[in-house]
């Protein structure tokens, strides 16, 4: 879920035609702040200056941040505000922005937005109600399911005078919907009259949010600058955040290139999630001088589910005896010891490293949920925890893999001349990948099914192919990202549900339709509490691990981050994110390291 706070009091209870301003919401539970100034995870007196580079992957072909073909550029999210603003050191409780006060209905059938009349787009127009509106409808329009899921529970939005914006909804059960309305991207109507919402892909747009465009190379590069005139710069909630002059995002083909060019000095900072590059990419003169850093920053974020997914559109992927004996072959422990320097953790949940994940078996709420559902689960569901192989040699564990092959054969299939097939078809497919990074995984987990008798080819494609191909479903299996907050909602839809499964662009990248899944995500979504909110969830956990629609992959509690000794960030690191837009340039470190190497100058 969009996890959303709006101006108000702390509530227990929403109160028809009761206005609340000044303070917090939270879904469930307190708010940090009784008294927002600043996050604490800000400087409030940090400088704004200096220009800075970072880097993409792949490319761009639209300036559209909800489009659902093209590939929308890096940073957009810098144009616009939101209603409200998340807070990255509390699991789901936001501020507004936009959103001055609200009213929700008592028996939760609507929701009443009051914008704040300081709120301008770069033109100094006023942000109206009638924004809000042609924003919702830009959103619908898109038909992004990745976007639309979120808000199919609203009957319509209704401008109730220039400052009011009122949203009816189709039902009272949904909870969060009122909270994530309050993420839509406002974007301006007058801007937009006479002409469609996005049908000029890269026409640079206007915007309301701390930055701007400045200019843009198609498909290569996107500069932004500080909107000198942004009304909300003295906001409690932008205090200490966005104070770089001047973003440009640099596109690489490659992630081996992107690397060296960091090493370089071409550009400022870079997540790394590669162990290995982690671990032995990084070393040179400029490490060894200092002038460049690495940190490890904790968190508290779920690890969401990355993995090998089955598409289980395909024939070959229906079997579910099919899908678990194949996890056999993937060897975890010999890939984090050979390839990651050990520093991983195996994923054993879609919700791991927080409460919500499932372990053990299910206790009694948990049990009462899943007992109506009996008759479509395992029964093993009930009685044992769910685990995964785990392989105790050094190389393979026959035993595991002797496994695999009696699970193989139960599904029909026999060996004939080593490979394996049934009714004359062999048990072949293929795996795409986007990063060449990931081949040095998905190689010995091919060797390990070659062991079986299956010929699975890997391939590895642009990037541009690879979001087409993902989105029109075009795969027998990808390794798929499906990320997950501390207050799941709506999204589970567009990840799990039968209606997303052949919905073009949702994230259902296993095709599942699971009438118990589709069952379960409507109680996440209609939790009336935390507790049932955990309850509900770790029951769909556990019903998703069952049926094996991935080969769950690794997580690593801590951002990794390298950058060019020019950055200073306040001491306190948000509990969920990395807070990079709090970061600043420290004059005295650049001064020191632009004498240092000169081809660091930015312009």
């Amino acid at each position: 879920m969009f996890r959303i706070i709006l101006c108000g009091i702390l509530l227990s209870h929403w109160v028809l035609a009761e206005t609340f301003s000044d303070k917090g919401f939270s879904l469930f539970g307190e708010i940090k702040y009784k008294e927002l100034k600043h996050f604490d995870y800000v400087n409030p007196n940090a400088p704004k200056a200096g220009n800075i580079k970072l880097y993409e992957l792949g490319s761009y072909d639209t300036l559209n941040p909800i489009a659902l073909k093209g590939i929308p550029a890096a940073g957009l999210e810098l144009l616009y505000d939101t209603l409200t603003v998340r807070s990255e050191d509390e699991p789901f409780s936001e501020y507004g922005l936009i959103a001055e006060r609200i009213q929700r209905d008592v028996n939760n059938q609507f929701v009443i937005f009051h914008l704040n009349k300081k709120a301008t787009f770069h033109d100094g127009s006023p942000v109206s109600a009638f924004d809000v509106e042609f924003s919702f409808k830009a959103i619908l329009e898109s038909q992004n399911p990745v976007i639309t899921r979120y808000y199919q529970d609203v009957a319509e939005v209704v401008v109730v005078d220039k400052w009011t914006v009122r949203f009816n909804f189709k039902n009272n059960q949904n909870k969060e919907l009122p909270l994530i309305l309050g993420q839509i991207q406002i974007f301006p109507k007058k801007f937009y009259e006479g002409r469609k919402f996005g049908e000029n892909p890269l026409e640079i747009p206007l915007g309301g949010g701390p930055y701007m465009v400045e200019s843009i190379e198609a498909g290569k590069k996107i500069s932004y600058k500080l909107a000198e005139n942004y009304w909300a710069k003295d906001h409690p909630t932008r205090i200490g955040q966005f104070n770089f002059k001047k973003v440009t995002y640099e596109y690489y083909k490659d992630d081996t290139v992107a690397l060296e060019a960091f090493k370089a000095g071409v550009y400022d900072y870079r997540q790394e999630n590669s162990a290995k590059n982690w671990a032995l990419a990084y070393a040179g003169n400029a490490l060894k001088k200092g002038y460049i850093k690495k940190e490890e920053l904790s968190h508290s974020l779920p690890s969401g589910m990355q993995g090998f997914f089955f598409n289980t559109r395909k024939e070959i992927f229906k079997d579910i005896r099919v899908r678990k004996a194949l996890g056999y072959a993937f060897n975890f422990e010999w890939s984090n010891k050979n390839l990651f320097f050990s520093q991983y953790t195996r994923t054993k949940s879609y919700f791991d490293n927080s409460p919500l994940a499932s372990f053990s078996v299910p206790l009694e709420k948990e049990t009462a949920i899943l007992k109506p559902f009996s008759s479509s689960l395992p029964q093993e569901l009930f009685t044992q925890p769910f685990v995964l192989p785990i392989h105790k040699q050094v190389s393979n564990d026959r035993g595991l893999l002797k496994k695999a092959q009696k699970l193989l054969a139960d599904a029909g299939y026999k060996s004939v001349k080593g490979k394996l097939q049934k009714d004359g078809k062999p048990l072949a497919f293929e795996l795409i990948l986007v990063s060449p990074a990931m081949e040095r995984v998905a190689i010995p987990f091919k060797k390990n099914l070659s062991i079986l008798g299956i010929d699975m080819k890997i391939r590895t494609i642009d990037t541009t192919q690879y979001i087409n191909r993902l989105r029109s479903f075009d795969y027998d299996m990808v390794v798929g990202v499906v990320p997950q907050s501390l207050s799941p909602g709506n999204e589970q839809r567009f990840f799990f549900s039968s209606q997303s499964a052949d919905e073009q662009g949702s994230r259902n990248y296993a095709g599942i339709k699971n009438e118990v899944v589709d069952a379960l995500i409507e109680k996440v979504i209609f939790a009336k509490d935390r507790g049932e909110l955990v309850d509900y969830t770790r029951a769909l956990d556990r019903v998703l691990l069952w049926n094996y629609y991935v080969i769950p992959h690794f997580h690593n509690r801590s951002f990794r981050v390298a950058y060019w000794d020019r950055f200073s960030h306040p001491k306190i690191t948000p509990l969920y994110g990395i807070g990079f837009w709090s970061w600043w340039i420290d004059e005295a470190k650049d001064m020191v390291l632009m004498e240092k190497n000169p081809k660091l100058r930015r312009k």
